[in-house]
């Protein structure tokens, strides 16, 4: 197989076989006209398939060394989706600190539907041994806790989840397959909100699931046609073209969010910085065992909650606004947004305390986004 690097600069190019169009024409339509009586294209549909939302999900499956990938109107009409896979009474073990919308989804909707679900500890393996039942169908995990960035064992999750015969699903939105391919470690099923670094540019909602197994496939595609939660063509485009500069973004922000971390954890105003990129860091052998990168995602805890209010309120480069993964840098409070859905005391025990930022690294220079942060604290330490 080619060079990721490669697979991606191509992605969607010269797929069109009717033009020979280098980029992947967006075809907006809704229906498609057959050739003759009992007679098909092989679209008929476009919620049942669409050449450029099936451009990207070729060039997804390549990507992630998968038999097949689902394209979707968002991550968590993904995750919705591929959770409609169980049936009343089955039981899933779900890491902690997983994104606040999947919970939200677990504890709010699909529980009414007797869907049942125990939550452990990201970094203990004896806690997803031990939470296992007789009706667990699948541990899910991600490859980056959100927003503490703690790092799951994979390899040793896929053998348990082998020696249990239950699906390991990964959520691999912070990391993605230019960094991590889970499903060559084992995993069942990847996860992408694809609104991320895939599409890269802050101006996209989709979601991907990538399946390992054909059977699964199968059964995935089948929802995804049932359900009819797919990404439209114009949003299918946008994410071919964001994935075709994937490798030079991604290179970019982790080289930027390392020296963002070191510099954070010689500050005054910050108690503690969460980067896996920092050799001090408690997952950073873990990772490097298994993946390429440790993402662009720095996480960290500061002085008070005014040092938080005014870092926000002052920065102008960088924006408050709840996301990651895009050319822009943006700031975010997890407490007051991503898992705000949570109760108070239950922040407070994984972590995600009143006083943690998660700042998304975009491309910009390293060290605009340093004196932007400087600036915004500028004469505030002596009155602290």
């Amino acid at each position: 197989m080619p060079d990721i690097r490669t697979l991606l600069a191509q992605a969607g190019s010269s797929l069109d076989p009717v033009t020979g169009a280098i980029s992947m024409p967006i075809y907006q339509t809704a229906t498609f006209a057959h050739p003759a009586l009992g007679q098909s294209t092989g679209y008929d549909y476009s919620r049942s398939s669409n050449p450029t939302r099936a451009a990207l999900e070729t060039t997804m499956a390549r990507l992630d060394g998968a038999a097949a990938s689902f394209a979707f109107a968002s991550g968590l009409a993904a995750i919705t989706t591929a959770l409609s896979l169980f049936n009343q009474g089955d039981h899933l073990v779900v890491a902690e600190g997983c994104y606040g919308g999947t919970q939200r989804l677990l504890d709010q909707v699909f529980a009414r539907f007797g869907l049942t679900v125990t939550y452990v500890p990201v970094t203990q393996l004896d806690a997803f041994a031990s939470a296992i039942n007789p009706h667990t169908k699948a541990l899910i995990v991600e490859s980056l806790s959100n927003p503490l960035q703690e790092v799951p064992d994979l390899p040793a999750l896929v053998n348990l989840a082998r020696s249990r015969n239950v699906q390991l699903w990964v959520d691999n939105t912070f990391l993605t397959p230019y960094w991590l391919r889970p499903l060559e470690l084992g995993a069942d099923l990847v996860i992408h909100s694809a609104s991320k670094y895939l599409a890269g540019h802050n101006d996209t909602i989709a979601g991907v699931l990538s399946v390992r197994e054909a059977e699964l496939a199968s059964r995935v595609g089948y929802l995804q046609n049932a359900m009819g939660a797919v990404l439209g063509p114009q949003d299918a485009w946008l994410t071919l073209r964001g994935l075709k500069t994937l490798a030079l973004r991604l290179e970019q922000q982790q080289s930027s969010a390392e020296t963002l971390a070191q510099w954070l954890g010689q500050q005054p105003f910050v108690k503690k910085v969460y980067y896996p990129g920092l050799p001090d860091d408690a997952g950073h052998r873990l990772l490097k065992q298994f993946a390429g990168g440790a993402g662009a995602i720095v996480s960290f805890e500061v002085d008070s909650v005014g040092t938080l209010a005014r870092l926000i309120e002052q920065t102008r480069l960088i924006a408050y606004a709840e996301s990651l993964g895009g050319v822009e840098s943006l700031i975010t409070v997890p407490a007051l947004q991503t898992h705000a859905n949570l109760a108070a005391e239950e922040r407070e025990r994984q972590g995600v305390t009143e006083t943690l930022v998660r700042l998304s690294v975009g491309i910009e220079a390293v060290s605009d986004l340093i004196t932007d942060i400087e600036t915004s604290l500028a004469g505030y330490a002596s009155k602290r």
